[in-house]
């Protein structure tokens, strides 16, 4: 078990090391980008990458406040479901609601990588090529969609 500075240390360590590893690599447009905190240009639309103790995940979050709105944006995702899974080359989880950390109420769409751990560096390999070839996926998607998002 990890105290918690040691562990915001290890998880400083892994992002660090992924955000390296992914800087020579281009968005879709052919500009550098923080991958790691990815800017998807719409308020409360966010890009997530999520590693820890038992798994990796990276999703596509809708965090507005006023759930009418949330969920407008969230079916404009759904329409575009098809093209989405077709970009990515495979099925991701639909969740219309679910609750964060917070116990806020929420909208995503995620992947997830299980039996990997943030906390042992073996599986790091593993955890990078999982939310390299996907972070530059949802990038691509997002470069062909974006316009439909912007009011």
């Amino acid at each position: 078990m990890y105290s918690k500075a040691e562990a915001s240390n290890i998880r400083r360590e892994f992002w660090t090391t992924f955000g390296m590893y992914m800087k020579p690599i281009h968005n879709a447009h052919g500009d550098t980008i923080n991958w790691v905190n990815y800017k998807t240009g719409i308020r409360h639309l966010y890009f997530r990458m999520d590693a820890d103790r038992r798994f990796a995940s990276i999703a596509i979050e809708l965090k507005h406040a006023d759930k009418e709105e949330r969920l407008k944006v969230y079916r404009k995702l759904e329409a575009l479901k098809s093209y989405f899974h077709e970009i990515m080359e495979e099925e991701w989880d639909w969740q219309q609601v679910f609750y964060d950390e917070d116990g806020s109420e929420a909208s995503r769409i995620i992947m997830m990588l299980q039996d990997v751990s943030v906390f042992n560096k073996d599986t790091w390999p593993s955890i990078i090529s999982f939310f390299k070839q996907r972070i530059i996926k949802l990038d691509a998607f997002w470069n062909d969609v974006k316009f439909q998002f912007e009011e």
